[in-house]
């Protein structure tokens, strides 16, 4: 599986385009990103306060065309979390929303991460279309669905 960019520009290239951050909290993030091993760059930004997790989650669907969606007022069907189950959702920071006939929905945090793609094809039998959302709103969920977290 690959994933084709709409935008060669790098994340952190977009977001100054878009007036989110400048060149020196572009600088102080890939800093982070260096002293801090397995730290996505989006996730130095937000750490540090220099951008919002909805300014990461639009930046992914401008740069590789992932639709963005917010969860907080979508409803989810209980027969379509059984799909997934909520360790793997968990593990990865995703959550189903949607299936219709061999084809699943999910909201992903990171939508660029194949291998919880692949397992959650494999668990589902289902091939994956993805969404970006952030974390909190997919946690939010997690919560709200699975009652856990």
């Amino acid at each position: 599986m690959r994933f084709d960019r709409v935008s060669n520009k790098h994340l952190g290239e977009l977001l100054v385009e878009r007036g989110v951050i400048n060149r020196i909290q572009l600088e102080e993030a890939l800093e982070h990103q260096k002293n801090n091993k397995g730290v996505l760059f989006g996730e130095a930004l937000v750490k540090l306060g220099h951008a919002t997790e909805v300014d990461i989650a639009q930046a992914m669907t401008c740069q590789y065309g992932f639709p963005y969606l917010p969860l907080a007022n979508y409803e989810i069907d209980p027969e379509v979390l059984s799909s997934v189950p909520v360790s793997i959702c968990e593990q990865f920071c995703l959550i189903p929303i949607d299936k219709i006939g061999k084809s699943l929905t999910l909201a992903m945090a990171n939508p660029l991460n194949i291998k919880a793609v692949e397992d959650v094809e494999l668990l589902s039998g289902c091939a994956v279309q993805a969404f970006v959302s952030t974390v909190s709103d997919i946690r939010g969920a997690i919560k709200k669905y699975y009652g856990l977290l």
